[in-house]
């Protein structure tokens, strides 16, 4: 029996969801990380369940010609767990991702796509992108990041994915004292930086001194976030519009990913002035403002967020906008309350774990005429797009974007219609193909 530690050598047969590849050893099903599909390595095995394996390729026999070396000292085999893909091209991770995508999409929904990820502007190298880093504190006071699947810490001297506006504050080269994770951000458009601290003390002592000035910020159990000193969160340009985003809330992390998004969801949607659009998990508000300015004074927008901070900062940005209303609440429990609202379209950025079977079918109950569904879990994307299909509305585009390089993460953006419009769809596409 193959037990954790042992090393076996297999051959790699293919990618799999959640950043690992995925072989056969002697029947055996094996999860591997940090090796590449084509690949034949030499595996440690660091898990064992009565389904599969897992392990960590520690010796690359034959390399993959999509094998390039990674750019992080801290990156590898038993080391930081936060980038997947660093020892792979950013073309072959781009399709990689996309072969995910596609593989989930037709496991759970049934459906045959070829999916390619688009690259985002800004960063050509994949590096130094991510605008919020949680570092964690080990018991020497030390910051770093937790090792793959563990609670383990792996002291690091800077992480090669964060942003500049992150790395300038030295998070890592300062001794933080009962501190247990730090949570540094920066604005992709702004100066603005914050950190948040956790610590581990009833009391918040004495920080240390940054490199570079920022808000602080103070998280307690339960995630409530409170302010220390400067400003509550920082400040965000897109499109014209000046978007408030709480240091502990949720902002995409790429510099280009919310313009982005924004005017993907803008043109899967297509609103028209006077119309009515719901905005669901609306966070700080984002798709809500571009939504509003659409639909125009005449027409209204429905934004519906949980989170209290994230709320606050919703109707903030958007309080120019009369014909915007922001409910915070559980999105299921209002989309029962709204029962009887009809929406022209609707967009919806659901958490990891999706919006759910409820959700879908209170969505599709309101007959808007297009849903725009951005995701960053292929798996959850997938089951909701089946969900969708039973409740009459169709899959007719997907695009999918690299909002996160270096890991498997991947930003999609799914586009429903009613069945019969999305058979019109589908009869004028290939009438165009055709020509």
């Amino acid at each position: 029996m193959i037990t954790v530690g042992t090393e076996i050598e297999m051959s790699v047969e293919d990618v799999a969801h959640g950043g690992w590849c995925v072989g056969r050893h002697d029947s055996q099903v094996v999860f591997v990380r940090h090796a590449l599909p084509g690949e034949r390595v030499r595996v440690r095995i660091t898990e064992r369940t009565s389904r599969f394996l897992r392990g960590e390729a520690v010796e690359v026999l034959t390399a993959s010609p999509d094998r390039v070396e990674a750019p992080c000292a801290f990156t590898g085999p038993g080391m930081c767990g936060g980038c997947d893909w660093q020892h792979a091209s950013l073309e072959a991770q781009r399709r990689l991702k996309g072969k995910v995508v596609a593989d989930q999409l037709s496991r759970i929904a049934g459906l045959d796509l070829d999916v390619d990820v688009e690259e985002l502007p800004g960063t050509p190298d994949g590096l130094g992108w991510r605008t919020r880093v949680r570092f964690s504190v080990d018991s020497e006071g030390r910051a770093g990041l937790r090792r793959h699947r563990s609670h383990d810490i792996e002291p690091i001297d800077r992480c090669l994915i964060a942003h500049p506006g992150v790395d300038e504050l030295g998070v890592t080269e300062v001794h933080w004292e009962n501190i247990s994770d730090v949570e540094a951000v920066a604005s992709a458009t702004r100066a603005d930086r914050a950190i948040v601290v956790t610590p581990t003390t009833a009391k918040l002592g004495a920080l240390p001194d940054l490199k570079a000035s920022s808000a602080v910020l103070r998280r307690f159990k339960g995630g409530r976030v409170q302010s220390v000193r400067g400003r509550k969160g920082v400040r965000e340009d897109v499109a014209g519009r000046e978007y408030r985003v709480g240091a502990g809330g949720f902002w995409q992390v790429h510099p280009a990913a919310a313009e982005t998004l924004s005017a993907a969801v803008l043109d899967a949607l297509e609103p028209e002035a006077g119309e009515t659009a719901l905005d669901l998990y609306c966070g700080a508000g984002l798709f809500t403002g571009a939504l509003a300015e659409a639909v125009g004074a005449e027409g209204r927008v429905m934004g519906v967020e949980n989170g209290e901070t994230a709320v606050r900062d919703a109707t903030y940005n958007l309080k120019d906008l009369e014909q915007v209303r922001i409910e915070r609440a559980d999105v299921a429990k209002q989309m029962r309350e709204w029962a009887d609202v009809r929406a022209d379209v609707v967009a919806l950025d659901p958490p990891r774990a999706g919006a759910g079977a409820e959700v879908v079918r209170k969505v599709a109950g309101m007959k808007p005429r297009r849903i725009a569904y951005v995701s960053c879990d292929p798996a959850t994307l997938a089951r909701d797009i089946a969900a969708f299909d039973r409740s009459g509305y169709r899959l007719v585009g997907l695009r999918a974007f690299d909002a996160f390089p270096m890991t498997h993460h991947v930003e999609c953006l799914a586009v429903l219609e009613p069945v019969k419009l999305a058979r019109r769809h589908r009869e004028r596409l290939d009438e165009g193909e055709q020509d």
